[in-house]
């Protein structure tokens, strides 16, 4: 099952310029694979750096973050569009930069779940070359939980 960018808009509250995923390409019950084009036109390379445009390591995490809470809301079903916290990631690591024209392929993988808190693994690939890797967890905001 796949997702366009009318579905993930819908599902997540995040938009521009802070929305870090394009289309789901896959999905089922423990994990996701998503799909983030980067271009020029992002406006954190315009800062990031002058001359030798490099995407920022903490924005490759925050798309796997993106897309893991698509899977969270997959797996939950409800509530759509309720605010996804960022508790903490672990055991990070950038091998490769990501630079303009790349098209990231972001996998994730439920690793442990309690109620609305999520641990994934995430790793982020370009042309099949992992770029980063880390363990993250998130959870939905229990009040929107009904």
């Amino acid at each position: 099952m796949s997702r366009t960018i009318e579905e993930i808009i819908a599902t997540l509250p995040h938009r521009y310029p802070f929305l870090l995923v394009d289309r789901i390409l896959e999905i089922n019950e423990d994990s996701v694979v998503g799909l983030k084009n980067v271009t020029i036109n992002e406006p954190f390379f315009q800062g990031h750096f002058p001359g030798r445009p490099l995407m920022p390591g903490v924005l490759i995490m925050e798309a796997l973050a993106q897309t893991g809470g698509i899977l969270a809301f997959q797996v939950m079903e409800k509530p759509k569009n309720a605010p996804v916290y960022f508790l903490g990631m672990d055991k990070v690591r950038f091998r490769r930069p990501v630079r303009p024209g790349d098209q990231l392929i972001l996998k994730l993988k439920i690793m442990k779940r309690k109620g609305p808190i999520f641990k994934m693994k995430g790793e982020a690939y370009v042309n099949e070359q992992l770029v980063a890797e880390g363990e993250l967890m998130a959870t939905v905001e229990s009040d929107a939980i009904a």
